[in-house]
């Protein structure tokens, strides 16, 4: 199965929320257009009951072929507004997308299906400036710095990264700096068997700041490509949680002023709005340079995507739709858009 097929199938609750509020604002009000089977008058025959006779093929075929459309006017655009809001696009994203849809077709009598090629087109639009993989630099050690509050999904997308970037040749270390969670820590060293990856740990309780810093030194001693460097879990209204985070990041500027060289923050897509308060804080804290989404299987609110693409413009390295190594994949914007309002086939 294609990622594309896969995520148009596991983005059931967002593509079914929009098929279904699409396919009901056209609805209403809406009247059938195109073809349509001719009239059928009573059997007029001797000894005929009156009734119509029943179809043929042609005109079962023709009668399938009417497809129900409704003028795009103000009442319209009002519900679209409306059904992108309760998708997490929020407000201003949704006036967006609602005025460029008018563009052109406002007065004019359209489909569901126009009309979700249309949305498709107009959000891959919002997203193609920001669809960019997670940039690979000749600096070595280059210290990627993976952040995100608690159950976001981080340390199996670590362990994720580290799999596919060891499979295309590169030298990867892992720094487990959760040292206050052990679950955390045997989670990435599984991956890190997995993978063949070597992962450096702390007894529970240390100075994570001071691991990323050891970190460091071995991934410069040993000749690693890349050193991803896990961190606690921590919501983004704890002070103290994130003044330890500022603490790594000055740590490791010791060792390299340039350090780190990628700050991804992990979101989870099941939070909705809350994503967008989660990157203003974490970008003051530790310079977010780009985002990974996860768990956009198990939600309605898949366009919170297009809301952090629209508000921030952060480059969108991967999407998650799963917990296999699989199911971490390069962000295509075409694909998420098509997947999300359930326009196409994939083609």
């Amino acid at each position: 199965m294609s990622f594309f097929k896969k995520m148009k199938a596991r983005l059931f609750k967002s593509s079914s929320k929009l098929d279904a509020g699409l396919e009901a604002i056209v609805g209403e009000g809406g009247e059938e257009g195109g073809r349509s089977a001719p009239a059928l008058s009573p059997d007029p025959s001797p000894g005929g009951r009156g009734e119509a006779p029943k179809p043929g093929l042609i005109s079962r075929v023709l009668g399938s072929a009417t497809v129900r459309k409704r003028v795009l006017d103000d009442a319209m655009l009002e519900s679209l507004e409306e059904l992108l809001i309760s998708a997490d696009m929020g407000v201003e994203t949704a006036l967006k997308l609602s005025a460029r849809l008018a563009e052109g077709r406002f007065g004019k009598r359209v489909s569901t299906t126009e009309i979700k090629q249309a949305l498709a087109d107009e959000i891959a639009k919002v997203l193609e400036p920001v669809a960019r993989p997670l940039p690979l630099y000749a600096k070595r050690p280059q210290v990627v710095l993976v952040v995100g509050v608690n159950g976001s999904g981080k340390t199996t997308t670590i362990g994720k990264l580290a799999s596919q970037l060891k499979a295309a040749g590169k030298s990867v270390l892992i720094a487990a700096c959760d040292t206050f969670r052990a679950a955390a820590v045997e989670q990435l060293q599984i991956w890190g068997e997995r993978a063949g990856v070597p992962v450096m740990t702390a007894p529970q309780g240390s100075d994570p700041a001071s691991l990323a810093f050891e970190a460091m030194t071995r991934a410069e001693a040993d000749g690693a490509d890349i050193l991803l460097i896990d961190t606690a879990g921590r919501l983004q209204n704890r002070a103290d949680l994130m003044g330890e985070l500022a603490k790594i990041v000055r740590v490791i500027r010791k060792k390299d002023p340039e350090a780190p060289h990628n700050t991804v923050l992990v979101l989870d897509a099941t939070t909705g709005q809350n994503a967008l308060l989660q990157v203003e804080i974490f970008q003051k804290i530790a310079d977010v340079s780009g985002l990974i989404m996860t768990k956009l299987d198990g939600t309605a609110k898949g366009g919170i995507l297009v809301a952090l693409a629209d508000r921030f413009a952060l480059p969108i390295h991967a999407i998650g739709i799963g917990e296999t190594i699989d199911d971490l994949a390069p962000f295509d914007p075409d694909d998420f858009a098509r997947a999300l309002t359930g326009a196409g086939n994939g083609r």
